[in-house]
């Protein structure tokens, strides 16, 4: 092994100087060269949290550019490895119809993105924007002033994605006392679940539905899957709850149906244009929780991550799979 060409590993500077010795480890003494961007071709690459920063998918800022330069600019690239549960930013995208595979950390924030999104529900289902902007006022409004919240327990979430992030959220809801209906790719049945649908059978469901929780990844299925049609179909009172990705909600009929009262409040992490524009509405809606794609966000990400492009590199010096 000692004269095979080294596999030229493309990584930030941060992860260079982090785990240059766990990377080393995981190469099972395979020859190796870390190279940062810019310093020439690369077989592989590992895009660290630290890479993308405060770029989005719409708004690239210079020093995350420079590492998808790197990326495109690499001839001999064959694998990426994502810190993200996602991989449709359009340089992955771009990436990946160009032969190269690309593996993500999904499962790594699932649990930090669950506890996000309950504490959404549960926000909206105890009122507290509206709360909020009477302790802002300085106003004593008690809820007992008004119709009173719905008990959670036997409201029914209708949950897209039964992925890491879905099947968490769907744990933590039913000890709340919510009944839970998924729709994902395939009508296979969940046990727990009163109801498992296919996407295309998204509409089936919706009229049952008092929480529409999404939390599946964006493909050509799910892009647009809840417009106006499926707004409408909604109980009065629904809410919609949306950790996925912004583009698989037509915003402008969520608005509407927001303004009309027939949504009765939403919380949104994600957005059809990152950052969200100042001017959207969505930040002024009494009745919404807008957060800056920041669901999935903890301390203890990064090393969860991490071990993950290990255990991949572990399985490609060795020439297994990637998971």
């Amino acid at each position: 092994m000692s004269g095979a060409a080294p596999l030229r590993i493309l990584v930030s500077a941060e992860a260079a100087a982090r785990h240059a010795d766990a990377i080393a480890d995981a190469t099972g003494g395979r020859p190796h060269r870390l190279v940062l961007p810019g310093a020439g071709d690369a077989d592989v690459a590992f895009v660290s949290r630290d890479v993308t920063g405060l770029s989005t998918k719409h708004r690239v800022l210079p020093e995350t550019q420079l590492f998808y330069d790197a990326l495109t600019a690499a001839p001999s690239l064959r694998w990426v490895h994502v810190h993200s549960a996602g991989a449709d930013r359009p340089v992955f995208v771009a990436l990946r119809a160009a032969g190269v595979a690309i593996t993500t950390s999904s499962g790594a924030n699932a649990e930090v993105v669950a506890h996000s999104a309950l504490a959404g529900i549960l926000s909206l289902a105890r009122r507290f924007p509206q709360l909020m902007a009477a302790q802002r006022a300085h106003a004593w409004a008690p809820l007992i002033a008004g119709p009173l919240p719905r008990d959670l327990p036997g409201q029914r979430a209708t949950i897209v994605g039964w992925g890491p992030i879905g099947r968490h959220i769907a744990r933590l809801l039913q000890a709340f006392g919510l009944e839970v209906a998924v729709v994902r790719s395939r009508a296979e049945p969940v046990p727990s679940a009163v109801a498992t649908v296919a996407f295309e059978d998204l509409h089936g469901l919706l009229p049952v539905t008092d929480w529409l929780v999404l939390a599946c990844p964006l493909t050509e299925r799910t892009r647009g899957l809840v417009g106006a049609a499926a707004l409408a179909r909604l109980p009065a009172g629904a809410h919609v709850v949306n950790v996925a990705r912004g583009e698989i909600v037509d915003e402008p009929a969520l608005v509407e149906a927001l303004r009309s009262g027939h949504v009765a409040g939403a919380f949104l992490d994600v957005f059809a244009h990152e950052p969200l524009p100042a001017d959207s509405p969505l930040w002024d809606l009494p009745q919404v929780i807008a957060t800056p794609h920041s669901a999935g966000f903890a301390d203890g990400n990064a090393a969860r991550v991490v071990e993950m492009f290990l255990a991949n590199l572990r399985r490609w010096c060795a020439g297994d799979a990637l998971a």
